[in-house]
């Protein structure tokens, strides 16, 4: 089992952070990939531009103190929104820097961060931890809670009680919690 720190924001700060640092890239990078996709960055340059970000990240998220008001997406996405308009003025031309100092992201693009971002690192998340739970367990869950199917038949079909499944239920849901703690606005 993984660390049993709280969240994945304060392993980042700890000593040792290096797994850490690697489960935050994990979850993130597609996010962040699509996030810049979608403010119209072909893929070369999303994917310059979530390295700007990562690297941002390194020196400023071991002092990012999580505040459930503001929310950490909100202060991601600030982030990358910032790097994009960075990236946008260093490519104007002489003189046109200044009319940029109010662009924001494209049409629709807040509205979709907000849902997009849970379902993200819901999903991310869950195809990290596949590994860290037995394959029996695993399956009960996934058939159970995503597919949708009753427990009853999902026990039959794997061979074992009903309780069971709950159980495994409860356990990756329980996981999916502690790894999200923090990170779920």
């Amino acid at each position: 089992m993984p660390d049993t720190s709280p969240t994945l924001l304060d392993r980042l700060r700890g000593p040792g952070s290096g797994r850490a640092w690697d489960r935050f890239v994990e979850l993130y990078t597609p996010l962040l990939v699509y996030w810049a996709r979608r403010a119209g960055l072909h893929p070369q340059d999303a994917a310059d531009l979530v390295q700007e970000v990562f690297v941002l990240l390194v020196k400023r998220l071991p002092e990012f103190r999580y505040d459930r008001r503001g929310g950490f997406r909100k202060w991601l996405r600030t982030v990358l929104m910032n790097k994009w308009r960075d990236r946008l003025k260093r490519r104007a031309q002489p003189g046109g820097a200044a009319g940029l100092s109010g662009v924001s992201a494209p049409g629709g693009l807040e509205e979709f961060w907000d849902g997009e971002h849970q379902q993200h690192l819901i999903r991310q998340a869950l195809k990290v931890m596949q590994a860290e739970f037995e394959p029996t367990t695993w399956k009960a869950c996934w058939e159970f809670v995503v597919v949708g199917r009753p427990a009853a038949e999902v026990a039959a079909e794997l061979g074992v009680s009903e309780n069971a499944v709950y159980i495994a239920k409860c356990r990756v849901v329980r996981r999916l919690r502690h790894e999200l703690d923090g990170l779920m606005d």
